[in-house]
C-alpha cells in the first residue's frame, strides 16, 4: 500500500466514525429530563415508592395513590390533572 492509499483509508474511517456519532446525537439530545410525580399513577402502574409493605414499581393499590410516583417529563407534573387533584413533586395525603 502506498502512503496515499493509507491516508485515504484513514480519512474514510474518520468520516465514517464522525457520521456514526452524529447520527446518534440527535436522539440523545431529544430525550427529555424526567421528574417524579406523586399522585398520578393508576393502581399497579406506579414507577416506585408505594409505601410500607410494597416492593416498588407496580405495587400501588389504588388509583392516584399519594405516596406512589410515576416518571413524567420535567415541568409537566404539577400541570397533570387527575380526578383526585393535580400531580405533586412530593408525596401527598390521599
Amino acid at each position: 500500500m502506498t502512503a496515499s492509499t493509507i491516508a485515504r483509508l484513514a480519512g474514510l474511517a474518520a468520516t465514517a466514525g464522525l457520521a456514526a456519532a452524529l447520527s446518534t446525537a440527535p436522539a440523545a439530545a431529544q430525550k427529555p429530563e424526567m421528574e417524579k410525580c406523586y399522585g398520578i399513577a393508576k393502581a399497579g402502574k406506579n414507577d416506585c415508592a408505594a409505601g410500607p409493605g410494597t416492593s416498588c414499581a407496580g405495587t400501588s393499590t389504588r388509583d392516584y395513590q399519594g405516596n406512589a410516583w410515576k416518571l413524567v417529563a420535567k415541568g409537566t407534573c404539577e400541570k397533570t390533572e387527575t380526578p383526585k387533584g393535580k400531580g405533586s413533586l412530593t408525596p401527598v395525603q390521599r
